[in-house]
């Protein structure tokens, strides 16, 4: 593995090449829907502060960003498309494990390759397209044993997935030989099977996988219980939580809710996979009580895009309308 200190770039030249050169027109953004409120020119929001704070790791794809978020701990982001991806790299003794792979607009594998010299083993938060772009490119895939999974395994067409990379959706230039017009997300195979409460290890570094369904059947986070780091995937992060998408459960997510507050002493830092790569534990606690107050009726609400958007500050949730709980 290349030396970090060699690899370390000045804040200087991370401010220059950071610097936002939209190529969307600079209007209310009418194509991304379903998304929450807050969406039209998200791209003026960059780059966002949280990220000023870390160590920029150099690399040669200029689709990504990398940072050292902790010791042996990389952010991977891609914030040149609306969904701001973040894929965590956990570097070990005798192997790492790559915690999501991305959109698949850049070259995961080709950015993993500069970064580590280690056997790579990944494994995906949940299966949506935004989380498994890369996984075609690794051989090593660990993910659950549900149908949902399965399915996802196939890949989605160009159909399923073109929205992603449309007009509104997009400010950053991407990489030589990417066509808008034949994105797909590629099939992959999972090579083992995951359960609730297994630990995987990479040599000196421990990761416990809890399944924390809601935002998707196959939601999971990994806990570094040791280094009290908690990896949340889409299940929690700075912004719209979706619980309104096929297959968003807000029972589940409501109980995955109480799991994860139920870890907030037990941890001191939260790595969710979009938007800023850190949050404090005690949102879990926030966390929580928004789902408590959705469902007692005790939170206030907008339509967003004929969804009911509830605001609880840092984050907000987006749920149907009218909402599950009271659908029945």
């Amino acid at each position: 593995m290349r030396s970090v200190v060699a690899i370390i770039l000045t804040a200087l030249t991370l401010a220059c090449d950071r610097a936002p050169a939209p190529a969307v027109p600079a209007s209310d953004n009418e194509q991304v829907v379903g998304r929450g409120q807050g969406k039209d020119e998200w791209w003026h929001s960059l780059p966002r502060a949280a990220w000023a704070e870390l160590t920029p790791i150099a690399q040669s794809f200029a689709w990504f960003e990398v940072f050292e978020v902790r010791p042996g701990v990389l952010a991977i982001y891609e914030p040149g498309q609306f969904e701001e991806v973040i894929s965590y790299l956990i570097l070990g003794g005798e192997r790492a494990l790559l915690f999501d792979t991305g959109l698949g607009i850049g070259d995961m594998r080709g950015v993993v390759s500069e970064l580590t010299d280690l056997p790579i083993v990944v494994i995906n938060s949940h299966t949506h397209y935004d989380h498994v772009g890369g996984n075609h490119a690794f051989d090593s895939i660990y993910g659950t044993d549900l149908q949902y999974t399965r399915d996802h395994e196939r890949g989605r067409g160009h159909d399923e997935v073109s929205e992603f990379v449309s007009e509104g959706w997009i400010w950053k230039e991407t990489p030589p030989g990417f066509s808008r017009d034949a994105f797909v997300s590629r099939p992959f195979t999972v090579s083992q099977r995951l359960v609730d409460g297994q630990l995987l290890s990479l040599g000196g570094v421990e990761l416990e996988v809890l399944l924390t369904p809601g935002h998707a059947p196959d939601s999971l986070c990994l806990l570094d219980r040791r280094r009290r780091l908690l990896f949340t995937g889409d299940t929690f992060y700075p912004a719209t939580l979706y619980a309104h998408l096929p297959g968003s459960t807000f029972d589940d997510y409501e109980r995955t809710a109480e799991r994860l507050a139920s870890l907030a002493d037990s941890v001191d830092v939260v790595l969710p996979a979009h938007n800023e790569p850190t949050m404090p534990a005690d949102e879990l606690l926030a966390f929580r009580d928004a789902f408590r107050a959705m469902r007692g009726g005790e939170a206030e609400y907008v339509l967003t895009d004929g969804d009911r958007e509830y605001d609880f500050g840092r984050f907000s949730v987006l749920v149907a309308d009218p909402p599950p709980w009271r659908a029945r």
